[in-house]
């Protein structure tokens, strides 16, 4: 049961934590937070891959035969490129996207069907290790900042209130609980497959990152001050992971 809480908690940690330092960038001016976005998102690239790489995996390969972790790490990244293709999962990093021509309600479906994603990892992880789990939450919380700063800009654009769009986001989050609960309960029954959700955790972090988040940053200057910044947001990302 101390497991139990401890997956939900840090499965809150992880999505809220985002929600709420996106919902304190609100205030801010669009240009300002157009700016610092670019920031948020080398850093959260920086924890995805160093805990995918440096954490997950190995984890995983303590448990598990090389093939059967990479297998299970190819279908983590196959699976969120079908349910991409399927649901409105991707979510905006800027104002300016897409995404934004999508409707309110599917952006919020979106983020809920992630968000219990993001629970079910975050518990895998605290049924291994709680060191492990804080620092999957952790990079669960680095990437829902600037993803949370897209879904409120698409919200707003769309008539919501802050208010309202706060609200609606935080209930969207809550859903991590569900993903925690899930997998907590699979692990009472079948308990050997966890290394296999950690891999395919591992799948997942390392498509967000290389697919959805790095692209983003390819955007504008090529050299120059700003890709220096991005690459030493992106070791700041990976040494806070290994500083766990």
């Amino acid at each position: 049961m101390r497991l139990l809480v401890t997956a939900t908690a840090l499965s809150l940690v992880g999505t809220l934590g985002g929600l709420l330092v996106a919902s304190l960038l609100l205030p801010l001016s669009s240009e300002f937070r157009n700016r610092i976005v670019p920031w948020l998102l080398s850093y959260a690239v920086g924890t995805l891959l160093g805990v995918a790489l440096l954490a997950l995996v190995p984890e995983a390969l303590d448990q598990l035969a090389p093939a059967s972790v990479l297998g299970a790490l190819l279908a983590g990244i196959l699976m969120l490129f079908v349910v991409e293709k399927l649901v409105l999962w991707r979510h905006c990093h800027t104002e300016d996207c897409d995404v934004h021509d999508a409707s309110a309600t599917l952006i919020l479906i979106g983020g809920a069907l992630h968000n219990l994603a993001d629970g079910a990892v975050i518990a895998a992880s605290v049924l291994i290790s709680i060191p492990l789990g804080i620092s999957t939450a952790l990079a669960v919380a680095a990437h829902q900042i600037p993803q949370e700063v897209g879904d409120f800009a698409v919200l707003l654009n769309a008539g919501f209130s802050r208010r309202r769009a706060l609200l609606l986001n935080a209930l969207s989050a809550s859903s991590a609980v569900g993903g925690a609960i899930i997998v907590y309960a699979a692990a009472e029954t079948l308990p050997n497959t966890l290394p296999y959700l950690l891999a395919v955790a591992a799948g997942s972090f390392l498509y967000v990152a290389m697919a959805d988040l790095i692209p983003h940053l390819h955007k504008g200057e090529v050299i120059g001050s700003g890709a220096v910044r991005q690459v030493l947001l992106i070791g700041a990302g990976v040494g806070t992971i290994l500083a766990l």
